[in-house]
């Protein structure tokens, strides 16, 4: 198991409801089957009581998360506007006395148990047990008194799919040992710690979007997060209002996120910073961007600079389209973004490009990856009654291509991490 991948996790993302419905290929006995193993919530509860024999003090449920667009900004500083899933990830907790944690996963055949002296410094706890010592590490690190607890772990968000199921789970672990904890801990400030439980204890370079994503968004809104001062904005995202639907479709390819790729990535926009003389590239405009492409003498870094720049302009004339409550006026944004992302920030696959190719063949309004690239999830804005008709198009460019068959679902904004009752 990488450092990507959490436990917990099932191959399938549907919930019940009407905010992520399966469309296009899925018949309603296969929606049925993926639903049969129960609720998140109750599965993490019946793990909970299987394993330790008592039922948990409470539950904690997180979100993935898609991005509408602002791809590989927040780490330069810029600009990011995701929206939360109803795709969830709910640990089920308790307290335990002294300076120990143990945790379950659905997906684990055995429990993992830790102790103080293993979380005094990163990659003592290994595999996907990392993501949930990591915060346990971060929280002691800021000062926090860290309660001993007992968790268990489910999942619906799909793994590798661009969708941020480590953000979830560590928002979820983090949720709850706020709460069993009594601890002092504003919202405002987990996502930064969430952030550094996966960039120094899990070693994984994430920027702070995927953490503040699923630990702050509202149902029915896009969060605007400038990843500098870290101030939010709770877009209106009505896509029903509008008479339109978000397709998110999960590309089924073998997740090419190589942590070497996306490292290179910020290295490049790093570089070209320090050349420019700039503290991120988030200070460039785009009416800056002729000279500053001027003075870097690596074609690369251009490239990546160039995407940088345009994004985070993009990001900022999507939320003045949203505010205006134009939302069908996204959709080239949204186009532009994933031809950047291929072209300038190459980090797209051929998967990706002939989902998107054949979801705008198809009369969507606009396509586009989603994450970190290198596979994972392409969203497309389509009018709400062709979503099934777009999807069935992008199965039919697959069968032509040969890949394996893609799955997908419709999603509207959801609520960031909460208790449960």
């Amino acid at each position: 198991m990488t450092t990507k991948d959490t436990a917990g996790q099932r191959s399938a993302a549907v919930t019940t409801g009407n905010a992520v419905q399966p469309v296009g290929r899925q018949t309603a006995a296969e929606f049925a089957g993926q639903l049969s193993a129960g609720d998140v919530a109750e599965r993490a509860e019946a793990a909970f009581r299987s394993g330790y024999g008592e039922p948990p003090a409470g539950r904690w449920a997180a979100p993935g998360r898609v991005n509408l667009i602002g791809e590989h900004t927040d780490y330069n500083d810029g600009y990011v506007l995701p929206f939360a899933l109803p795709l969830r990830t709910v640990v089920a907790a308790a307290p335990q006395e002294g300076q120990r944690w143990t945790v379950r996963s659905e997906l684990a055949d055995e429990p993992v148990t830790f102790t103080a002296d293993d979380v005094a410094g990163p990659g003592r706890v290994t595999g996907w047990a990392a993501y949930v010592a990591g915060v346990v590490w971060a929280l002691r690190e800021a000062g926090h008194a860290v309660p001993g607890a007992r968790l268990t772990i489910a999942s619906e968000v799909p793994l590798g799919a661009g969708l941020s199921s480590s953000a979830a789970l560590e928002a979820a672990v983090l949720a709850a040992l706020v709460d069993l904890g009594g601890l002092d801990l504003p919202v405002q400030e987990q996502p930064r710690l969430a952030q550094r439980a996966e960039n120094a204890y899990v070693g994984a370079p994430t920027g702070i979007m995927d953490q503040s994503a699923v630990l702050r968004c509202r149902a029915g809104h896009a969060l605007f997060l400038d990843c500098r001062t870290e101030q939010v904005e709770q877009i209106p995202f009505d896509l029903a209002a509008a008479g339109l639907a978000l397709l998110v479709v999960d590309s089924r390819a073998p997740h090419r996120h190589a942590d070497g790729e996306y490292a290179a990535r910020r290295a490049s926009c790093e570089r070209a910073a320090g050349l420019l003389g700039v503290p991120a590239l988030r200070e460039v405009g785009v009416a800056d961007l002729p000279g500053a492409l001027d003075r870097l003498p690596d074609p690369r870094d251009r490239r990546r600079l160039r995407h940088v720049v345009t994004e985070n302009q993009r990001v900022l004339d999507t939320v003045a389209l949203l505010r205006a409550g134009r939302i069908r006026e996204i959709g080239p944004l949204l186009t532009a973004s994933h031809h950047s992302m291929r072209d300038d920030f190459e980090i797209t696959v051929p998967e990706v490009d002939t989902a998107v190719e054949a979801a705008l063949a198809a009369g969507a309004l606009g396509a586009r990856m989603t994450g970190g690239g290198f596979g994972g999830c392409v969203l497309a804005l389509v009018e709400s009654d062709s979503a099934g008709a777009v999807a069935e198009a992008v199965r039919a460019a697959y069968a032509r291509r040969g890949f394996p068959a893609p799955t997908w679902f419709t999603a509207l904004p959801a609520a960031g991490a909460t208790p449960l009752l």
